[in-house]
């Protein structure tokens, strides 16, 4: 299934998860899930996954794949990814991909001292709103500028054709 904004390349995901830093036991957010693919390889590597989205079409699309894979520890929602936070006792780490809300999740995030945060946006104002929210609560870590070209055909030759850049932000509870 295609949805704006998705689904997440596999060169940013493998990034980003990377810096989530994910270790067996723990309980992953993924807020603005889109088609699932952060959520089922996050699963491959923790306890748990609660992933949340806006869109119906998003939430049917991620459950159909986690199913498809046999995946049984992801719980897919539909809603906004504070209402996500608020419910959960405890959070180890969290991949935002939809930035709604933006600021109130992070200071939830922050509140509920979740150990990493990686926010992933393509829009200026998204990285601007995510780097200094989260220097205003002590989390940010670092913003990394990822760009990615794959060959394609031309003139019976290679190519490289570049895709959206991608920021990646990352943060989470000091140490």
């Amino acid at each position: 299934m295609s949805l704006p904004g998705g689904p997440t390349k596999d060169e940013i995901m493998a990034i980003s998860l990377a810096k989530l830093s994910l270790e067996p036991g723990d309980i992953v957010a993924d807020i603005g899930c889109g088609t699932g693919t952060v959520s089922l390889e996050a699963a491959r590597r923790v306890a748990k996954v609660y992933a949340v989205d806006l869109r119906e079409e998003a939430v049917s699309c991620t459950k159909d794949r986690a199913m498809a894979a046999g995946m049984t520890n992801i719980e897919v929602s539909l809603g906004h990814g504070i209402d996500l936070i608020r419910a959960l006792p405890h959070i180890d780490a969290a991949f935002v991909g939809g930035s709604r809300g933006l600021a109130g999740m992070l200071f939830l995030l922050s509140e509920k001292r979740v150990r990493s945060v990686v926010v992933n946006a393509v829009l200026l104002s998204t990285l601007h709103e995510a780097v200094t929210t989260m220097q205003e609560l002590s989390m940010f870590k670092e913003a990394i500028h990822v760009s990615v070209a794959r060959t394609a055909p031309l003139g019976g030759g290679l190519m490289f054709r570049p895709l959206d850049p991608i920021y990646i932000v990352v943060g989470g509870a000091p140490c």
